[in-house]
């Protein structure tokens, strides 16, 4: 399915978006039900929870989904957003039709029914959650090894880099100082993944950002 916009400036907010996912995750045909469990948006896309029941209260029936003990099943959708011209847009996925985006936090794929085959599309994008929600949260100090060494604009690489942080006006950003070298480099959450903790060294200070800015000379 390809994108669809709204041009009638229905949905302007974050409790727009919301109440607009939450519609089109709940509707009623003529023999089942579906209702939103939970909806959560990371970045800019939103992972829900459905659940289908029967109308006539027997078990759900699914080629895909374990039925759950109350004879429900319940699945995961994507919806991917933007805005164009102040117009919102949405693009809509099923989990098992393989979605790229797969940051739905934990506690939402712990609702979703079990799966009925090990190698579908859907337990692949379960297991991608799992795997970025896996991704180390590191602490101010924290000195790491990279699972495999980041390449740098200059064409330089790094490997084993500490958690600081540098200041943009009142906001605290994370940046990383770089062994060899001292420098600093801003890291994406990926390139986190498989990581591995050298040593830890909390504080509420930033000790290597102070050692590197005395090295500069200010």
């Amino acid at each position: 399915m390809g994108w669809l916009f709204y041009t009638d400036g229905r949905v302007k907010s974050y409790a727009d978006e919301k109440a607009e996912i939450a519609r089109l995750c709940t509707f009623e045909g003529e023999r089942r039900r579906t209702e939103l469990v939970k909806a959560c948006k990371v970045g800019s896309t939103w992972y829900a929870a459905a659940r289908v029941t029967n109308l006539d209260a027997t078990p759900v029936e699914d080629a895909t989904y374990v039925t759950d003990p109350d004879g429900s099943i319940t699945f995961a959708a994507v919806f991917l957003t933007r805005y164009d011209n102040g117009c919102w847009g949405y693009k809509d996925m099923e989990e098992s039709a393989g979605p790229n985006e797969s940051r739905a936090p934990l506690g939402l794929i712990k609702l979703l029914s079990n799966l009925k085959d090990e190698g579908s599309y859907a337990h692949a994008w379960r297991q991608r959650c799992r795997d970025w929600a896996a991704i180390p949260d590191y602490e101010e100090g924290d000195k790491i090894r990279l699972a495999t060494p980041v390449t740098l604009t200059d064409g330089s690489t790094c490997q084993i880099v500490t958690a600081t942080h540098y200041r943009r006006g009142r906001q605290k950003r994370r940046c990383y100082r770089i062994e060899e070298t001292g420098g600093l480099v801003r890291l994406s959450k990926a390139s986190l993944a498989g990581s591995e903790l050298l040593s830890s060294a909390k504080g509420e200070a930033s000790p290597v950002l102070a050692e590197f800015l005395a090295g500069q000379g200010g």
